[in-house]
């Protein structure tokens, strides 16, 4: 039953769903066009790890770089201010080599070089091929999964909105330039479960409502599936983003990428569960109907 408190998610579906459209469509003409700032992970090149016996001057260590030519090197604390870490997109295996000698050369004793590793394109391609191949299983096996549980109008409105969700993230990461590397495609894969984990607590409300309010019409349903779900969501919502929020401002250089695109998955996440996949169901025009599994004829004895 409706009541006062009961939120009318559906009255703005089209606008919300338009603007939803409009995030996709400029996230795809970013990936097209400026495409990802691919890390070093799916590029390949030189990781140099040092370790200073107190804490080391990243400006300094980024202007002696400068000096020689490479610009283009990312330096960074790996764990503690005494650790730092180099990375430079390059082809030359001996890049690393070279970059710890002169680094050790700069600074004297006062630091120890840990780990010197080169990172071959192939590697980096085929990295890259596996991460992408592992996205669409998983959306595979949602697909599967939720067809099973519930019924292909949910598959399909999930899948859309998982979609829609991933490549917003993805677009995100491409017009603001962000590195795109291995730590933010295993964000990627955590927010498609996020995001599905939500969607799926409505499609069972409206479900079970469908069910119930035999007197009510699709959108009602979805209104009152969606506001009984509502402090659940936040509540889930609200208590993730300050754990990521602290991974971003507290953790590091290493894990900041992954922290921001859970930030950004989790709040078009929310989003989409609300707007885009029940908007889909809305469109697909679900019924009570479809809830109901198919009748197996028995095969009739014609025999006399």
């Amino acid at each position: 039953m409706i009541t006062d408190k009961t939120i009318n998610f559906m009255a703005l579906r089209k606008f919300f769903f338009a603007v939803a459209v409009v995030l996709m469509i400029g996230s795809i003409a970013s990936l097209a066009i400026k495409q990802l700032n691919l890390g070093l992970d799916f590029t390949g090149g030189a990781l140099v790890e040092l370790n200073y016996s107190s804490p080391a001057d990243l400006e300094a260590i980024r202007a002696t770089l400068r000096e020689e030519g490479w610009d283009d090197a990312i330096v960074q604390n790996f764990g503690a201010s005494t650790d730092v870490l180099i990375r430079l997109a390059s082809d030359d295996p001996d890049l690393g080599s070279q970059i710890a000698r002169l680094i050790q050369n700069e600074d004297g004793s006062d630091v120890s070089i840990k780990r010197v590793e080169f990172i071959g394109p192939q590697v980096g391609e085929e990295l890259r091929d596996k991460g992408g191949l592992g996205m669409l299983l998983a959306m595979a096996g949602i697909l599967l999964y939720v067809s099973l549980r519930f019924q292909m109008k949910f598959a399909v409105a999930a899948i859309v909105a998982l979609v829609h969700d991933v490549i917003f993230t993805l677009g995100f990461f491409s017009i603001l330039g962000l590195s795109f590397d291995l730590t933010v495609l295993a964000a990627l894969l955590a927010v498609i479960g996020y995001s599905l984990n939500d969607t799926i607590v409505v499609f069972d409300r409206v479900r079970e409502n469908l069910r119930i309010m035999r007197k009510a019409d699709l959108e009602e349903i979805i209104n009152v599936s969606t506001t009984q779900t509502l402090a659940r969501t936040l509540a889930t919502s609200a208590s993730t983003l300050l754990v990521l929020l602290a991974l971003y401002f507290f953790g590091g250089e290493n894990i900041q990428g992954f922290a921001l695109a859970l930030i950004v998955g989790v709040g078009v996440g929310t989003y989409s569960s609300i707007y885009v996949s029940n908007g889909l169901l809305m469109t697909m025009n679900l019924t009570r109907e479809d809830l109901i599994p198919p009748q197996i004829e028995e095969a009739v004895d014609e025999r006399p």
